[in-house]
């Protein structure tokens, strides 16, 4: 198997308010929260994972790193020797720094919007410690094939360095949607990478404060969708997105804030990538943004 980023695996979010993200999490999100290494850390669990993502306590309210997987430990000395050759600087984790994730190894690179980037093989997978989730779900997330499901950041770089880096690193894409703003000369551009089974794994907005926009999970029912957003109306939380089908997905989903300030989305059913290139202007349906809710975030895909 060729060196290639294989899903994106977990991420480490700093939030402000470590209390109303454990409520958040589990009584919104559905996820399982698990004490970490002390009162500034919390664990998310989805799945058998140990985890999908880390919570630590830290004024960013922002995504500190995301951890990408690549299949073994041959895939794992070629990646680096391959990021090294093109001039990218690796360095590879210390056996203290792989533990402390979880994982058999770790190496740490930079992205061009200076984002940190955790590639890693062999994560600590609990089959013996089923996923209990937080609240009542009809099924559960869809992880498998997939990864624990996308993020779309906002840029610091333009497409074509963020393209040629993700490249290096085997996953493949490009810009699906270009939107029309009104009061903007151009549209909006939007670019998509995918390296699985889900259509796309990363994405890439415009600029915006934050280096994230949104975190995707995918349920495995329908019906998910549609409880979490009665939850999520019956709790007060802002709606950013109303429900409605994405054109590059297909994934039927909405999308509300959370206690750091930038979106959380749910969906269902989204397809497999085409293989080939197309572009859109507008999703298949619904999707109406709530106008009064949205400063500071560009349009989300």
């Amino acid at each position: 198997m060729a060196a290639e980023v294989t899903e994106l695996g977990y991420v480490t979010l700093g939030v402000s308010d470590i209390k109303a993200w454990e409520r958040f999490a589990s009584r919104i999100l559905a996820v399982e929260v698990r004490p970490g290494e002390d009162e500034k850390t919390r664990y998310l669990r989805m799945d058998y994972w140990h985890h999908r993502i880390k919570l630590v306590e830290d004024p960013a309210d922002d995504l500190l790193a995301m951890g990408l997987r690549v299949a073994g430990v041959l895939e794992f000395r070629e990646m680096a020797s391959r990021l090294e050759a093109a001039g990218v600087p690796v360095r590879i984790g210390s056996k203290s720094e792989a533990a402390a994730r979880h994982l058999l190894e770790v190496m740490f690179v930079t992205d061009p919007n200076g984002f940190d980037i955790e590639i890693f093989h062999g994560p600590l997978v609990q089959y013996d410690r089923p996923f209990y989730p937080g609240r009542g779900m009809h099924g559960g997330f869809r992880t498998a094939g997939g990864g624990f499901g996308h993020m779309m950041l906002n840029r610091r770089a333009d497409f074509e360095e963020l393209h040629a880096f993700y490249t290096l690193l085997g996953m493949r894409g490009g810009v699906e949607y270009k939107i029309a703003i009104p009061g903007l000369e151009e549209p909006v551009e939007l670019m998509f990478l995918h390296c699985n089974t889900r259509q796309h794994t990363l994405a890439f907005g415009g600029e915006a404060e934050k280096r994230i926009n949104h975190l995707m999970f995918e349920m495995q029912r329908l019906e998910d969708v549609g409880l979490t957003y009665d939850i999520v109306r019956e709790a007060g939380l802002p709606i950013i997105i109303e429900p409605g089908s994405h054109a590059n997905d297909h994934n039927y989903s909405f999308y509300f804030k959370n206690p750091s300030g930038f979106m959380n989305e749910i969906g269902w059913g989204g397809r497999e990538p085409t293989g080939q290139s197309e572009y859109y202007q507008r999703d298949s349906y619904g999707h109406m943004p709530i106008f009064e809710n949205m400063k500071g975030f560009m349009v989300p895909a």
